[in-house]
């Protein structure tokens, strides 16, 4: 399957299965761990592979869909805010401030909550 990049929302992993998720909110299975999927992505993009980010253990975010992280209730809400499409997803504390970390440091401030 050939899919642009600019329109990954998101993958999440259950076991060796992943779940890529587009803005317009279709989903494809693939027969792949998170690490595999991780891998290719790397692979395929190279340099533009920093777009994605891995979320612990389960999730690969598509960083120019964040809109909000609130660590408190473990959610990451993710929009493109032209379709009006919101994903809200959850990641452990830990993995949350990890990402408003890494963003703060890479790209300017992110709204503290």
């Amino acid at each position: 399957m050939r899919v642009k990049p600019e329109r990954v929302v998101y993958i999440m992993s259950e076991g060796n299965y992943s779940t890529m998720v587009l803005h317009d909110k279709t989903e494809q299975v693939f027969t792949m761990n998170l690490a595999h999927c991780q891998q290719l992505i790397e692979q395929q993009l190279g340099d533009d592979a920093e777009t994605f980010i891995r979320i612990g253990r389960q999730l690969i975010i598509n960083r120019a869909y964040i809109y909000k992280i609130n660590v408190n209730k473990q959610q990451l809400v993710m929009s493109d805010m032209m379709l009006n499409q919101a994903f809200t997803l959850s990641a452990s504390k830990e993995a949350l401030k990890q990402l408003k970390e890494y963003l703060e440091k890479t790209s300017g401030k992110v709204e503290k909550k």
